[in-house]
């Protein structure tokens, strides 16, 4: 199995996306009379900052519960929170509003946009090409903390999220009452931490001072289970739907938002309403 990192593909794609929009609109304004063929490549750049922060700030108002908790994770753009469909719309408005005063600049600019757009969508779906073909939820023989053999494998049949992690592990550690908190939300969702390379006094140890109740805790004494998905580095989460097969991945610690925003798109789950008080 291959494991595929969600957010720095699309990163790597936003990043691509920007340069082949920034290079198409240089060389189409160099064309035109009066027009310098450095402001096409700045109008660029200057878009895509506009275009970030409005997706990031809607992303924020969109998942605001989620970010209210937890206040800090409103700077963690790791995780992947934007709403990219407004941000485009953001810098091409801003893209229009920039060139009123000078339409000649406009028309490359905006192919440059349309140059990148259909970019940033063919790595889009490259991404999703590769996660239909990725194997199913693998069969790895794992134990409990009670020492109980289990399979991976056996969690199949509602939706699964897979989070590797270790107690050594900075990011790790963050994400673990996020983790706990979407256990108790999300009982449709069946959500198994492997823990890669440690034993069972260092888990319990962590668990006791961080004052943890999670469930479906295994262990993973030989990092088999990184193997087997290709993952790279700690942590890293896999979103596996109700028939096994893999639709999201993430590598890097989660928040409240991103973990949410995944379980709606991916599974259509939401979050159940806080208990009143």
């Amino acid at each position: 199995m291959t494991g595929i990192a969600g957010f720095p593909i699309r990163a790597i794609a936003v990043a691509l996306a920007t340069l082949i929009a920034w290079g198409v609109a240089r060389v189409l304004a160099r064309r035109l009379p009066d027009v310098p063929m450095k402001s096409a490549g700045t109008l660029i750049v200057d878009a895509l900052f506009v275009g970030l922060l409005v997706a990031r700030v809607a992303y924020i108002i969109l998942w605001w519960r989620e970010y209210v908790a937890a206040p800090l994770a409103i700077i963690q753009i790791g995780d992947g929170g934007f709403i990219w469909w407004l941000g485009l719309a953001a810098g091409v408005a801003f893209i229009f509003w920039r060139t009123t005063a000078v339409t000649a600049l406009r028309r490359p600019v905006l192919a440059g946009v349309a140059a990148g757009v259909v970019t940033w969508a063919a790595a889009g779906g490259a991404l999703w090409w590769m996660q239909q073909s990725a194997p199913p939820l693998p069969s790895i023989a794992l134990t409990s903390l009670d020492g109980s053999p289990t399979d991976l494998s056996d969690y199949a049949g509602h939706p699964v999220v897979v989070n590797l992690w270790a107690t050594w592990c900075p990011p790790c550690r963050r994400e673990m009452p996020v983790l706990e908190r979407a256990q108790k939300a999300y009982p449709g969702v069946n959500f198994v931490l492997v823990n890669q390379g440690e034993d069972v006094a260092t888990i319990q140890r962590f668990l006791t001072d961080e004052s943890l109740d999670l469930r479906n805790i295994l262990r993973d004494p030989h990092s088999r289970t990184m193997a087997e998905t290709g993952a790279r580095a700690l942590p890293t989460t896999f979103y596996f739907d109700a028939d096994g097969r893999l639709v999201d991945t993430h590598l890097g610690g989660v928040t409240s938002a991103s973990l949410a925003d995944s379980l709606y798109q991916r599974f259509g789950a939401l979050p159940l309403p806080e208990p009143k008080e």
